[in-house]
């Protein structure tokens, strides 16, 4: 799994054989079954995930017990909690994979070390932040200024392989809709 992983970096940046070693030595190949947790609530989130296989969920429960889903990270994307990966601080998030899944993770202190010792993987990392962020703010406005079936077009675009992979309550609790009202919209 470690060569998806390779691949998805060399495909983005030029590195080195030397380079390339750094890289795999400072990653952690994981296993996780369907419904086991890469981080609970309340725990500081120490590593940052890339999916080799499989469909992870970034989610928080309500006061009220409601599920919200963040996000979901599949093939090749990646997931964390990044407020407390970036300051140690307890995650307000918990991280599942709603599949068998296969990941690779990086500690904070290895992905600072590899960004100093390889320019190009900075160069790299900050991309991927920059699009994460885009991401999120996108996000955001689409659950304060769409309509239902907005959002679901959005996702389907999004994330065209999950319409089959996922309950439709995984779905709805996602777009921030009752499973009725997707039920309704997928009609």
């Amino acid at each position: 799994m470690f060569d998806v992983f390779i691949n998805y970096i060399t495909n983005q940046v030029e590195l080195t054989a030397e380079e390339i070693d750094m890289v795999r030595k400072a990653h952690i190949y994981r296993k996780i079954r369907k419904r086991q947790f890469l981080l609970h609530e309340g725990e500081i989130c120490k590593y940052s995930c890339f999916v080799t296989k499989g469909c992870l969920r970034s989610y928080r429960i309500s006061d009220d017990g409601n599920e919200h889903i963040l996000r979901f990270a599949v093939e090749n994307w990646w997931v964390n909690d990044n407020e407390s990966y970036r300051t140690g601080q307890p995650s307000k998030s918990n991280i599942d994979a709603l599949e068998d899944s296969e990941v690779i993770l990086i500690s904070k202190d290895n992905l600072d070390l590899l960004m100093k010792e390889i320019p190009n993987l900075q160069q790299l990392i900050e991309k991927l932040q920059a699009r994460s962020y885009d991401a999120s703010q996108q996000r955001i406005y689409l659950n304060i200024s769409s309509t239902a079936l907005q959002k679901y077009d959005h996702f389907i675009k999004t994330y065209p392989t999950l319409i089959g992979r996922l309950p439709l309550r995984t779905i709805a609790a996602y777009l921030g809709v009752s499973r009725e009202t997707l039920s309704r919209i997928r009609n």
